[in-house]
């Protein structure tokens, strides 16, 4: 099954596709779990505030918005990602746009995956799998 990648309200991302599109399988299938459909949709902070609104209720940006239609050990979902966001978090984090967006992507993968980051005890976890799946890339 596929990973896609879309742009709503943005310009196409200069991203290797087909590279990401192999990490994020490889992402899945470390965790034994099978790959899916997963479509990330990359679009703008006002784009992803009215997602919020509209389908969970939240009136507050944020970077990330991930819809799981996981079955089984097939993963799948839909990723929303606000570039604008991502932005914004490379310079306050001090790290390059492309970093950050890497960040991002496996952190959506990582909700599929069954990882919450709601509590501190989870981010802590949340971060340690996203370091340790970034330094794969």
């Amino acid at each position: 099954m596929p990973i896609l990648f879309y742009h709503e309200d943005v310009k196409p991302l200069k991203l290797p596709r087909r590279k990401v599109k192999s990490w994020i399988s490889s992402v899945i299938s470390s965790e034994n779990k099978i790959t899916g459909s997963v479509n990330y949709i990359f679009c703008s902070d006002e784009y992803l505030l009215q997602v919020n609104r509209e389908y969970l209720d939240h009136d507050y940006y944020t970077d990330i918005i991930t819809f799981d239609y996981v079955e089984d050990d097939k993963i799948s979902g839909d990723i929303f990602v606000s570039v604008d966001r991502v932005s914004e978090n490379a310079t306050r984090f001090q790290v390059s746009f492309q970093e950050e967006l890497r960040r991002i992507l496996v952190h959506g993968v990582l909700h599929l995956l069954g990882y919450p980051d709601k509590q501190p005890d989870e981010k802590i976890v949340m971060t340690q799998k996203e370091d340790q799946y970034l330094a794969i890339f």
